[in-house]
Order: structure tokens, then C-alpha cells, then sequence
């Protein structure tokens, strides 16, 4: 179905490195490499590094960048610590190096995520920032939540927020969760989220991948990423958490001009602007597993 493709075309960027999954840098590499190149390659985003680990990934993804020169450049998205002039050190020498050595293969850093939490912290980190990355500004939905878009907003940056993670305190719940994307949307500050969303319906799941792993109620991708369309064409905040709380797709019907939910209709024009300019996409240690949901639900 061609709107399903929309809404999540290059949507997952993979965190393989990152809990639950854990891997070691060659496996989580070698992973990326297959999916790069396996049959859902079309849901892939970038590859989610932490900047104190470049050079680990630069020696494992080395085979698979200069075996890849005629495929498309692999993106990584570097996530800064808090030495941050050291960091944007060390992004600058790996794109130069990568840029002038062919024999390294096509590998460059696009985007950069920090964490920061008040509006004083924003505009401190951001007037050291390059201005050629893409920045996406981590903060807690337990802070001011408009004071900090507002100042994400003004600096003409990005957003970003954790939807979930290893125990059920760390997903937000839904009205926390619309008010951040409702607010970004008022403001027009594209948004990604990462962790916790690993299935694509809300619904109660391990949260780790181990035998005594606690359960708890987790956001769906679907939800998360359908709401925020709809939110950028006009429903209410109170039906956005009704969407968010959705625990089945009967009410959601997908076809190959776009979308409807409970009578409100978004194109495949409407999905796919929401997608390049909003809701731009969700960090996963997981690509199987949010693909395997999607064919559980016949959407693949």
C-alpha cells in the first residue's frame, strides 16, 4: 500500500548500538550494511553513532563503505557528549578525511543530536554549532515544554524527544506527548523521537529482551507518526491522543491514495509533506522487529 510507504518511507534510524539491543559496533555495522541492501532498505534512515565512537565505526564499516561505492552514501547521525567543541572537532576531520579518500568509501555525518534543558543551554550550544548539520535538540517533557520549542524554534533548529526505554517510567504519556507535537507543530519545528517504539501499535510488550524483562504500555510508530500528520492538518489535541491511544488498526484504513481515521482523511501528498517538513523520523535498536509488526498486521 502506497501510503503506508509514505508515511514511512527512510523513517527508522538505526541505534543498534543502544539499549535493549546493546550490540558491538562490527555487529550492529554489519547489520546496517544488510539492511542497506536487503528488500525494506526504503524504511532506512541513518546509522545513530555516538561522536566518542567514530573511529570504532570508521575501522568495522571500512569493508562494507569501500565494497558500497556505487550505492547511495551511508548518512550517520553523531550524538554529541558534553565536550562539544571536542565533538564538532572530530565530525569536521571525519567528513574532511572521508571527503578526500575515495579508498575509504562514501560515509558522511549530516546531522548532529544533543541534549539540553533549559533555554539558556540551547542558545549556549547552538552558537558553537556548524552550520552545515542538521541539529536535533533533545529535551524532557517534564521541563517547560513551550519555553523550550519556542527557544528551539528561534534558532531555527530541530527537536527531538524520548518516547520510551528500558522501564515504564520512561514513556511519557499521550497528553505529554501531543503537547510536544502540537506545540512543534504551532511553530513549525520538525521533530524526531527515539527509543520505545519498536512496535507499531500501542500496546503492552517486554520492554527488554530478556527472559525477566518488565512489560509495559508502549507507543505504537503508527500512532506517533499518524497523529502528527493529522496534528499538521488540523484535528484537535484531544483526537490526537485518541489516535495516540489507538490499540488497533481496525479503524485505520490505508490504501494506495492515502489514509483514513474515524472519517478524517489525509492524502499521500498530506502524509508525505508531514513526513519531509514535521515528523521527520524515530531511532530504533531495532529494524526487525518494527517490520515484523507491520507484516503481523498485514501492512507489508
Amino acid at each position: 500500500m502506497r501510503s503506508i510507504e509514505t508515511l514511512l518511507e527512510r523513517i527508522l534510524d538505526y541505534a543498534g548500538l543502544f539499549p535493549p539491543a546493546d550490540l558491538e559496533m562490527s555487529q550492529a555495522v554489519a547489520r546496517y550494511n544488510d539492511y542497506r541492501n536487503g528488500p525494506d532498505s526504503w524504511m532506512l534512515g541513518r546509522f545513530i553513532c555516538p561522536v566518542t565512537r567514530l573511529s570504532e565505526f570508521e575501522r568495522n564499516a571500512r569493508a562494507y563503505l569501500a565494497y558500497d561505492l556505487d550505492a547511495p552514501p551511508w548518512k550517520v547521525s553523531a550524538l554529541a557528549g558534553p565536550e562539544l567543541d571536542s565533538d564538532l572537532a572530530q565530525i569536521n576531520e571525519f567528513n574532511s578525511r572521508h571527503a578526500l579518500d575515495a579508498n575509504e568509501g562514501r560515509v558522511f555525518i549530516d546531522t548532529i543530536e544533543l541534549k539540553a534543558s533549559s533555554v539558556d543551554e540551547i542558545e549556549r550550544l547552538l552558537r558553537r554549532m556548524h552550520p552545515t548539520l542538521t541539529v536535533y535538540v533533545e529535551i524532557p517533557l517534564t521541563g517547560n515544554v513551550d519555553e523550550l520549542v519556542g527557544a528551539i524554534a528561534r534558532e531555527g533548529v530541530r527537536a527531538k524527544i524520548r518516547s520510551g526505554g528500558i522501564t515504564p517510567e520512561a514513556f511519557p504519556g499521550t497528553p505529554e506527548l501531543v503537547n510536544f507535537i502540537a506545540k512543534c507543530a504551532s511553530l513549525r519545528v520538525p521533530f524526531k523521537a527515539t527509543a520505545g517504539l519498536h512496535h507499531p501499535i500501542r500496546a503492552v510488550q517486554r520492554l527488554t529482551y530478556e527472559p525477566d524483562s518488565p512489560f509495559g504500555l508502549m507507543h505504537g510508530f503508527l500512532n506517533v507518526f499518524l497523529a502528527s500528520a493529522y496534528l499538521t492538518f488540523g484535528i484537535r489535541d484531544a483526537e490526537a491522543i485518541e489516535l495516540l491511544e489507538e490499540t488497533s488498526i481496525k479503524d485505520l484504513h490505508f490504501d494506495e491514495m492515502g489514509v483514513t481515521w474515524h472519517g478524517h482523511r489525509l492524502t499521500n501528498e498530506q502524509l508525505g509533506t508531514a513526513r519531509r517538513s514535521f515528523a521527520i523520523s524515530f531511532g530504533s535498536c531495532s529494524f526487525a522487529e518494527p517490520l515484523e509488526g507491520l507484516r503481523a498486521l498485514g501492512l507489508r
